[in-house]
């Protein structure tokens, strides 16, 4: 009786658990997309070597993003040298 129940208590928690960590959410891709631009925009001003980077421009919350990156990662490397 007691392995019935927790089955039933413990079925629905793994299955939302999967579904929640299958979805992506706009602010996990706007922050996916800044990381990436501010590497490329440090890197790239301050010539230091060319950056691997995921590249999702059909995302808006990531293209967002790394134009967002782009710029503080370019005039964090200005204001650093």
């Amino acid at each position: 009786m007691i392995i019935v129940m927790k089955r039933k208590i413990l079925i629905p928690i793994l299955l939302s658990t999967f579904l929640l960590v299958g979805c992506d959410s706009s602010d996990s891709r706007y922050d996916s997309g800044y990381s990436d631009g501010y590497a490329s925009g440090y890197n790239t001003t301050c010539k230091i070597r060319a950056t691997m980077i995921e590249g999702d421009w059909s995302d808006k919350n990531y293209s967002r993003g790394y134009n967002d990156g782009y710029s503080d990662g370019s005039r964090d490397c200005r204001n650093n040298r």
